[in-house]
């Protein structure tokens, strides 16, 4: 009783936080104001949960080691498998996984079983804003760690520089996009924080085994990997691949103008996907718990 009271003091001296003060005076209110004051107010929440930054940190570091033995395994079999830039695509793949999607959903479903989210509707923050601005140390947490994966990996490895950044950007923008949809519409169906770790489950498993991060597309059989090329989130990883390798497994690296070619297939399902995540989200998202 004593930890779910502190907790849902916590949650409140946040959200009294994000709402600022009452009084007419100081400055005006804007959205980006308001997305940076929602956004600190859930940083402190989640520095003061050790086990949602462990969730977040710990074990997707775990998984990037087991990912090497899993990929050098594979390239025994299939020669000609480039390893060291799988495991850098697949290492950033996983951590944005966790710490955007996973922890957001069970972000999402603390804040409204703490009746924060109801609070923060009768403010002057609109529900986008609410939504994106809970979403901001998720979103900045996964962009630092997958930044420092991605460039200290490909500087230990000897990696090239990224063929296209625009398609890197974008693919990026598309995930990230995709996982806050995603985690806002799984956050319906997800009654408790302990229970996200079952409803997020399946998500977790396309990401991680149908988007090519653990098992790389070109070592499926043509079929499977046609029909995971067209999953939910495959399609903007895959935008991250072209625009820093050229290629996307299914046909030889490219440059720059080639590039957009093999991008151009992914772009349009990813988008596709997100406008899809997006309209469950709004249809399905609950913003108080269920009587």
């Amino acid at each position: 009783m004593t930890t779910a009271a502190n907790a849902n003091a916590n949650a409140a001296d946040a959200t009294d936080a994000a709402a600022g003060p009452r009084s007419t005076a100081g400055p005006r209110s804007t959205t980006t104001r308001r997305l940076l004051a929602l956004g600190r107010a859930e940083a402190t929440l989640l520095r003061r949960n050790r086990t949602a930054l462990f969730t977040a940190l710990a074990l997707p570091l775990f998984l990037v080691f087991t990912l090497r033995g899993t990929l050098a395994q594979q390239a025994a079999h299939h020669p000609g498998l480039d390893v060291d830039s799988l495991l850098i695509y697949g290492s950033v793949g996983m951590m944005l996984a966790f710490v955007v999607y996973y922890n957001l959903t069970a972000a999402y479903v603390a804040r409204r079983g703490e009746l924060v989210l109801k609070r923060l509707r009768t403010g002057e923050a609109r529900d986008i804003e609410i939504l994106l601005g809970t979403a901001v140390p998720s979103l900045a947490l996964g962009l630092l760690m997958a930044a420092l994966l991605g460039i200290g990996g490909s500087v230990g490895l000897h990696l090239s520089v990224p063929v296209n950044p625009l398609l890197v950007l974008a693919g990026l923008a598309l995930v990230l996009a995709t996982m806050i949809a995603l985690a806002a519409l799984s956050s319906s169906f997800t009654k408790t924080v302990e229970s996200a770790g079952i409803t997020t489950l399946p998500v977790m498993l396309v990401i991680q085994l149908g988007s090519g991060l653990f098992v790389p597309l070109e070592v499926m059989p043509a079929r499977l990997a046609d029909v995971c090329r067209l999953l939910p989130t495959t399609p903007a990883f895959q935008l991250i691949r072209v625009g820093w390798f050229g290629t996307d497994g299914s046909a030889a690296a490219t440059g720059f103008a080639g590039s957009w070619g093999t991008a151009a297939p992914h772009l349009v399902t990813g988008v596709v996907w997100l406008g899809l995540a997006i309209w469950g989200a709004v249809r399905h998202f609950r913003w108080e718990p269920r009587r």
